[in-house]
This record gives structure tokens, sequence and C-alpha cells, in this order.
């Protein structure tokens, strides 16, 4: 289990996390900046000039669910991990790779007013022997506020906002071990599939009058998606592409009414498996059926139509040449067989 407490500089994280690993039995506290502090060390400097937060680079989200997976892996129980994530997508990215490690997360942020955060922040910050050093760390750290507050929309709709302003470390910490115990701050994260082997994959495509196309924004994970799903075992991918619909859009669909726009072969990627993905055409969707559409909160939290090159801003490389050979497919009426989004023969 992570316990993952959020928040800007002042609200409290690092004190009040210490406090709680003697609260929760069998738990470890894991700072990722550790592994940050590990990049920087390890990484040439050309990698690394221009980079002001470390949380930018991909190797630092790649890691820091790795190294918790791995933590847990040597001491079983919770880790409880203080640190600041400020950007969504960043969320997405690390949260979802914990999810598919099967690793409950509850996502806590510890909120003050700015006042106080300013506060707290003058008197932090010292490094012994260089009082320049001292200046350079609020001054990081006053900046950030402006970032957080930028943040609060989506931060405090995600987790379990805790005001500290008047609250103590040890009371901080003994209401989020009581909130842990309750389960409140649980994030609904969806599970992968635990097999590592290529997987075959259905997906549909819904359009609006203005011809463009449906496209949703999956929970804990980075980028935007088609409506669709992995092919359960025993399961006809044009009945999972029925499934997928019903279960994410709220949309029912007749199986003989799909039409086929491409087979795409997509490679295995590092750890992203590869396999085949059926692409099916499902209609445009009348203005009462887009006032109908439900997303399953746990699943996904929007959807959107978009043109061409809207959808080159949402999707990854391979989902938008996925993309372009489907519609390509659905111009010329016959099906298509891509090859990492690419037509062969």
């Amino acid at each position: 289990m992570i316990v993952w407490v959020n928040g800007t500089f002042g609200a409290g994280k690092t004190s009040a996390c210490r406090e709680l690993v003697e609260l929760l039995p069998d738990s470890t506290l894991y700072d990722p900046e550790v592994v940050g502090a590990t990049l920087r060390r390890l990484l040439p400097a050309r990698r690394l000039a221009g980079v002001t937060d470390v949380q930018d680079l991909p190797a630092w989200r790649k890691l820091v669910p790795q190294v918790a997976a791995a933590l847990l892996a040597e001491v079983p129980g919770t880790l409880v991990v203080p640190m600041t994530v400020l950007r969504e997508e960043y969320r997405d990215e690390i949260f979802g790779a914990l999810a598919a490690r099967g690793l409950t997360v509850h996502h806590f942020v510890l909120h003050a007013e700015e006042t106080i955060l300013r506060d707290r922040i003058a008197s932090s910050g010292e490094v012994p022997g260089d009082p320049a050093a001292g200046e350079r760390v609020r001054q990081w750290r006053y900046e950030q506020l402006s970032r957080y507050q930028a943040a609060r929309e989506w931060l405090h709709r995600d987790a379990h906002v805790l005001d500290t302003g008047a609250l103590t470390p040890r009371q901080v910490a003994q209401t989020l071990a009581a909130l842990v115990k309750e389960g409140s701050a649980r994030c609904p994260i969806v599970r992968s599939a635990d097999s590592t082997g290529d997987t075959t994959a259905s997906a549909v495509l819904f359009f609006d009058e203005r011809d463009r196309v449906l496209l949703v924004d999956p929970v804990y994970k980075p980028g935007w998606e088609f409506p669709g799903g992995v092919v359960e075992r025993g399961e006809a991918p044009t009945q999972a592409a029925v499934r997928e619909a019903a279960e994410e859009l709220g949309v029912t669909l007749a199986p003989e009414r799909l039409r086929l726009l491409a087979v795409d072969w997509e490679p295995r990627r590092g750890e992203h498996r590869g396999g085949m993905r059926l692409v099916y055409d499902g209609g445009q969707l009348s203005a009462g059926q887009q006032e109908g559409l439900r997303l399953p909160p746990d699943e996904l939290r929007a959807w959107r139509f978009v043109t061409l090159p809207e959808a080159a801003e949402l999707l990854s490389p391979g989902r938008l040449a996925r993309l372009r050979g489907a519609l390509a497919a659905r111009r010329a009426g016959r099906p298509s067989y891509l090859e990492a989004g690419r037509p062969t023969g």
C-alpha cells in the first residue's frame, strides 16, 4: 500500500510523514527526492542542461514507481511518500504505473492558506554555513506557491484534502492514519491485467455531426485514448468493442452494425505491451446520445470530439498514426491492415 502525501512546500508533508510512520504498522518512509538526487549524479551534464525540475525527466517518473515496488518487495507493508506532484499528467503516469503493479494508493493533499505557507517557508531552508544557498532555496519554494494555486482545482478534486493550518505534525499524522484505516482517500485506480504477454484490443470510433472523432481521457494514465479495451479470454473482438462501448460510455451497439476499419499490429516498447489492435466504426452519435454519455469515474474523467489536428495534441504518436490509418480506411470504404500505425502492402 502507498500513502502519497501531496501538497506544496510549507504544508508540512515531511514532518507529518515522519510522525505517520510511527502510527502505521509496518510502514516505511520513501522520499522520491532520493531518486531525483541519484539521477542528478548519474546523468551527464548535457542531459541535465535546462532541467529545472527533476520531475520533468521521464526517467524520474519511471523510476519512482519501480523503486516503490522494489521497496515493498523487500519490506512488505506501507510506503509513506511525502512528495509534491503538481502536474496532473505526471500524477497519471506515476499512479498508473503503481496500479499496474497492483499497489493501492491513498492520495492526500495537505493544504494551508498562503500566508501560513509563506511564514513556514520563511523559517525554513537554512543551509549551514551558506546563507546564500538557504535564501535560494526559500526563493524557489516561494515560486512554487503559484504552481500549487494553479493545480488546486485538479488536486483538490483528486485527493482527500486536509487543512494543516491549525494542526501540529502529530495531529496531521493522527488524522491521516485514521483516514487510511477508513479508506476514504483510496484512489479508484483500475488495475492492469497481470499478464506480461501481448494483447488483443478493440476500439470504437464515434463521430459527431461535424465528423469529429470522440476521444476519452483515462484516469491515472497519461494521454487520451479511443473508447475500448483489451479483449478478454474467449471473447470475440467485436463483442469486446460492444462491451467496452457500453461500459465506458453507456452506448449500446449492435455487433452486426459495427464496421471494421483497421487492424493494427502494435510493437512492444519496453514495459508497454504490444499486440493486435482492432478499430471499428461506431457511427455518428446524435445530440441525444451525446447528452446521454456516462463515464465510469474510476476509469475515465472526460470525453470530447476532436478534429485530426486536435487529436495530434492529445494522442501518443502510435495512436495518432492508428487514427490516421483508420480514418483513411473509412474514407476508402474498406478495412486496412497496419503495422505500428502504417499501412503495409
